[in-house]
């Protein structure tokens, strides 16, 4: 009897880890949206963690010294009539005390220079290390996120592919001794991928793997085409068309040595759009002359949040499609084109998360979500996962 009740407790042990290694829904949280305004103005009290099991604050950033730099002080500190971000946020956890916070540190805006830098050098490597276990600690969070915009790439060296692998080794070591959780974000497609990461080495050190599986196209190509694509379509013929979706994407990372249970599959919240060069051509790789219009929240040329595509679709004359061999629906309003998921494609990517048996989905960003139930209920797209996931 004592036997079965051994076997019993640790098979639900056994469970309990295999679930919490493939049902992670991990929310980036997009910190400068408290500066927007209307209904894209987000308060960290209205994010809801009880849909996350992880929850990334974005961004901050390394100084040439090799130490975190905080980038807005009034909104994540408490300092000087500060808004408190990071306390709040970790705050959080109360209301969903299984949820863990992670800082992420990089961004596109910080690019690779100085993070090149300080991993080329040894001291400085360990001078971060320890100086990022002391922010973590200090702020109450639970972990690090590394969202280096890439190495060897973008001001980068070609050392930085090793360099990146000492350098969360030494985060790794720290890290370890105070249980705290080390992830990174991570460029998705074989093109970029190839040039910036050795696989099976940051595998080895991180906790999971943040994989950008979003961005394959947008307002900087001559063509409309889809921000995230599942599979490719028919009229993609090149190798390097074929490779920018979320399968190619997620096969090329498995093939390299990541292992499965690693892999979070990022989606997005948000859409790409373009302005058609003739209104009447609106189907995916149609021509364009450029991005749409910012959207009244995000204020941004090229890409609109899910909350602003939502929102314009009820208020005017959009015509929405489904693109049945890439999974994920595009919409088109005279000259205007936007390519986004919906609750179905979402839907799809969580089911397709499963049946690889990925770590689970991450989303950036919560923020752009229809946080404030404008179009119907509240976070559709990150309750679509959930649904699958949980």
């Amino acid at each position: 009897m004592r036997l079965l009740i051994a076997f019993c407790i640790l098979g639900l042990s056994w469970l309990s880890v295999a679930e919490s290694e493939q049902n992670k829904i991990v929310c980036y949280f997009g910190s400068w949206a408290i500066y927007r305004s209307g209904n894209g103005k987000i308060e960290i009290s209205d994010l809801d963690p009880s849909l996350c099991t992880h929850m990334i604050y974005t961004f901050v950033g390394i100084t040439e010294a090799g130490e975190v730099a905080v980038l807005d002080p009034w909104a994540d500190l408490s300092d000087n009539w500060g808004r408190a971000g990071f306390q709040k946020f970790n705050a959080l956890r109360e209301r969903n005390p299984g949820m863990k916070t992670l800082v992420a540190i990089g961004g596109w805006n910080q690019g690779s220079d100085k993070y090149s830098r300080v991993a080329a050098k040894p001291a400085l490597r360990a001078h971060f290390a320890d100086n990022a276990l002391e922010f973590v600690l200090k702020y109450g969070f639970d972990g690090l996120d590394f969202d280096w915009e890439y190495p060897n790439q973008r001001g980068g060296i070609p050392a930085d592919v090793e360099n990146f692998v000492l350098l969360l080794k030494e985060l790794r070591v720290r890290f370890d001794e105070h249980r705290l959780i080390l992830t990174a974000a991570v460029a998705a497609t074989e093109n970029s991928a190839s040039l910036s990461y050795n696989i099976p080495s940051i595998s080895k050190y991180l906790d999971f793997i943040n994989i950008m599986t979003y961005d394959f196209h947008g307002s900087w190509d001559p063509v409309t085409g889809h921000n995230a694509p599942l599979y490719p379509a028919t009229r993609e013929t090149t190798a390097t068309a074929r490779g920018l979706n979320v399968n190619a994407s997620v096969h090329y990372w498995l093939s390299q040595g990541a292992p499965a249970e690693k892999l979070v599959l990022g989606t997005a919240l948000y859409g790409r759009t373009f302005t058609l060069s003739n209104s009447a051509r609106n189907t995916p790789g149609s021509a364009a002359s450029g991005p749409g219009p910012a959207g009244p929240y995000t204020g941004e040329r090229g890409m609109l949040g899910y909350n602003e595509i939502c929102e314009q679709q009820v208020k005017t004359t959009w015509t929405t499609d489904w693109d049945e061999q890439q999974q994920v629906p595009y919409a088109h309003n005279g000259n205007q084109w936007v390519s986004y998921d919906n609750v179905k494609s979402i839907t799809e990517k969580a089911n397709y998360a499963k049946a690889m048996g990925l770590g689970g989905a991450m989303v950036w960003s919560i923020e752009t979500d229809d946080f404030r139930g404008i179009c119907g209920n509240k976070y559709p797209l990150l309750n679509a996962l959930n649904h699958v996931l949980r």
